[in-house]
């Protein structure tokens, strides 16, 4: 029977649309530019490892239809450890991924509304993050209908994009070399644009975090999960190239909001403000996606006694309203911070911090999978999911190496800093008696 207070098929899609068609798109071709056609290549292997990526959480949800999302993967298959660090580095990230966000929209806002640029964009920032706090804290139906809509919305920027290049491969195609990049092809250049554009995609586990609020588990969650991943896939390769050939380098590298510059400019005037009233819509959805999943999240690692119990609590929508408001604070941190730096500079700061704080979780759970087929596992058993589990976690060894020094570092800092939370939280439940059966 189906719950009404549960999740479908069709708000896990938007989840996972939504959440990887934030910002990232819209904000990175200014972040790549000085890579030049190194961005081309990474984002070649980026898709194929995020849809390697995906296709394990496909298998894990399809498996494990019971487990908590992928909390409950890697508890039962690497140990509880493993999970609490995986997860704390990825719950983190969320509200880095929101302050993220919220920096990204700003740049836009400015572009939709040029009189509101008078305004320090901070208290934007900080104003749409508490936003999205305020949505969620109606139920998850409530996020899950706002995700819906702003996902079908967010569509329209990437299709104009597309029909833009087109008109102007037909009409003006000397425009695609008219100034190419001049940045080398190295295989260092191409391991950082990569590791980049994976911020851009990340969010492809997003059906799997509020598990147990989805109606049947084990098919919607896979069904989902492909089905968004594919669909933003073919988005991302036809909107990706088109900046970087039609733009100058230079241009592009300093430009805070690419497309709307790039539709005022080889479109009518005006027309780039119009791009970006939807690119608004856009990052205001991923930033209601993330804000959701954040709630779920730190409800999960609560409900499993590796945060502290207050966070479980819920109000009488069923929203972790407490969790809510605690990693909207922390993000809240993170925005005031990242405003010491330029806008690109800040954003493309807090991006490479994200992907490197997901990294942990996405490498825990294509070794879960492989234990799984070690277990020979109901739907593991098959050679093409060892060779699945055993591409993704190349990809994601990959990634980590990409991503350079300092921000592996943060994630490891990251982890560190979780474990005294994590010992206090055993050494808690080891001192805190069990609760006896009344007597009938």
């Amino acid at each position: 029977m189906r719950d009404s207070n549960k999740i479908g098929f069709w708000t896990c899609t938007a989840l996972v649309v939504g959440n990887v068609i934030g910002m990232g798109i819209f904000v990175l071709p200014s972040s790549l530019a000085p890579y030049g056609f190194n961005a081309l290549i990474g984002w070649g292997i980026t898709l194929f490892g995020c849809l390697t990526l995906a296709r394990v959480f496909a298998h894990l949800s399809s498996a494990l239809p019971g487990a908590d999302g992928p909390y409950g993967y890697i508890r039962s298959t690497l140990g509880e450890l493993p999970a609490y660090m995986a997860m704390w580095a990825y719950w983190v990230s969320l509200w880095l991924t929101n302050a993220a966000l919220a920096t990204g929209v700003v740049g836009y806002i400015t572009v939709v509304m040029p009189e509101l640029a008078v305004i320090p964009p901070v208290w934007f920032a900080l104003g749409l993050l508490w936003l999205f706090v305020l949505v969620n804290l109606f139920g998850v139906r409530a996020g899950g209908s706002v995700q819906i809509v702003t996902s079908a919305l967010k569509l329209l920027p990437m299709l104009a994009i597309g029909v833009l290049g087109s008109w102007v491969l037909l009409t003006s195609p000397a425009s695609y070399v008219a100034h190419p990049p001049t940045t080398p092809v190295t295989l260092g250049g191409v391991m950082a644009a990569s590791t980049i554009a994976l911020f851009a995609m990340l969010g492809i586990e997003s059906a799997s975090i509020p598990a147990t609020r989805v109606n049947d588990p084990g098919r919607t969650i896979p069904r989902a999960t492909m089905a968004g991943t594919v669909l933003v896939a073919v988005i991302y390769i036809v909107v990706s190239t088109v900046p970087l050939l039609l733009l100058r380098q230079d241009v592009l590298a300093n430009a805070s909001a690419p497309f709307a510059l790039l539709m005022d400019t080889f479109g009518r005037a005006g027309f780039g403000r119009w791009l970006a009233l939807f690119v608004v819509i856009s990052g205001l959805g991923a930033l209601n996606g993330w804000t959701l999943l954040a709630g779920q999240l730190t409800r999960t690692m609560a409900d499993n006694g590796v945060l502290p119990p207050l966070f479980a609590r819920n109000n009488r929508h069923g929203t972790p309203a407490i969790a809510l408001v605690i990693t909207a604070a922390l993000a809240s941190v993170m925005v005031w911070m990242s405003y010491s730096r330029s806008l690109v500079a800040a954003f493309t700061f807090l991006t490479r911090v994200v992907t490197a704080a997901n990294l942990p979780l996405y490498l825990c759970c294509a070794l879960a999978l492989a234990v799984l087929w070690r277990r020979g596992t109901a739907g593991c058993s098959g050679r093409h999911v060892l060779l699945v589990a055993t591409v993704a976690a190349g990809y994601v060894i990959f990634a980590f190496v990409g991503i350079g020094g300092e921000p592996f570092v943060y994630a490891l800092g990251l982890i560190a800093a979780g474990l005294p939370l994590y010992a206090f939280m055993r050494l808690r439940r080891r001192n805190t008696p069990p609760i006896e059966a009344m007597p009938e």
